[in-house]
């Protein structure tokens, strides 16, 4: 069973030491993305479709919205990773000209061999992450080293800079545009993939065709993205219950959302809300 051995949420995003033993689903979510192995088996995340090494001399980067997953070998044993999902406008924030990091080309390579520097801010991290108090101000400054570390040297932000449309705001196809504002006002609600069709003003299966052309994703992993931010917005706050928080986001039962959180992060949502409130 994967355990959850540490985590910090704020305005950067979130952080999280995650001991890994079973799969996890091919997800996405709208932050940048960074992977590195603390300790344990080596291991691998596959993005896209293909397989890079996390190991002590390799580590991932994943781009806003790029379709990702670890399907682990069978045989693989437990493996610690720090997994940062960093809010693209916190990116912005500490640094102007990084706005472009949302765009899908951000990143210029997914696997690269990591330097001293960023495993030392990695590593740093992962302390912080498991110290009895860690102080939020001291946690954000070590992940904008981190953060600017790692996009200075592997990311296109000096070529991308300038661009003023990133990201999905680039899709030129208004009837894609329309069903992912679709997703977007009915995240909690009972739909079909019709009703999204019929709302892009497509048949069913030219939506998924060209959603998959424009975004990478189906309309179902888009939108469990959506319901997965939704979660982490409403975990923080001890007042809602699981169940509360289940129901708004359209499951039928709080088993079905529990199991539906594991698969997409490896631990549950009462896991999670309980480290975020040691």
């Amino acid at each position: 069973m994967s355990r959850c051995k540490g985590i910090a949420q704020g305005a950067f995003g979130r952080a999280a030491l995650l001991e890994i033993d079973r799969p996890i689903v091919g997800h996405a979510h709208p932050h940048c993305h960074v992977l590195v192995k603390i300790s344990g088996a080596d291991s691998f995340f596959r993005v896209r479709g293909r397989d890079y090494p996390l190991d002590d001399a390799s580590a991932v980067v994943v781009n806003s919205w790029e379709p990702h997953g670890y399907p682990r070998a069978p045989a693989q044993g437990a493996a610690v990773i720090l997994a940062l999902y960093i809010r693209t406008a916190w990116l912005e924030e500490v640094e102007p000209t990084f706005a472009v990091c949302d765009n899908p080309d951000f990143f210029a390579q997914t696997g690269f061999a990591l330097p001293a520097a960023v495993r030392a801010r990695a590593q740093d991290l992962a302390d912080a992450l498991t110290a009895p108090s860690p102080a939020d101000r001291a946690f954000e400054a070590l992940m904008g080293e981190a953060m600017i570390a790692v996009i200075d040297r592997f990311s296109r932000w000096r070529e991308l800079r300038g661009s003023r449309m990133t990201g999905h705001r680039r899709i030129p196809d208004f009837r894609i545009r329309r069903a992912i504002s679709f997703l977007h006002d009915h995240i909690g609600y009972g739909f079909t993939a019709d009703d999204i069709a019929r709302a892009a003003g497509l048949s069913r299966p030219h939506l998924y065709t060209l959603f998959k052309h424009h975004t990478g994703l189906t309309p179902n992993v888009y939108y469990g993205a959506l319901r997965m931010e939704s979660a982490f917005a409403d975990l923080p706050d001890a007042e809602p219950s699981i169940a509360a928080i289940s129901s708004k986001l359209g499951f039928r039962a709080q088993g079905h959302f529990t199991r539906f959180f594991r698969n997409n992060l490896g631990i549950s949502p009462r896991e999670y809300r309980n480290l975020l409130h040691q």
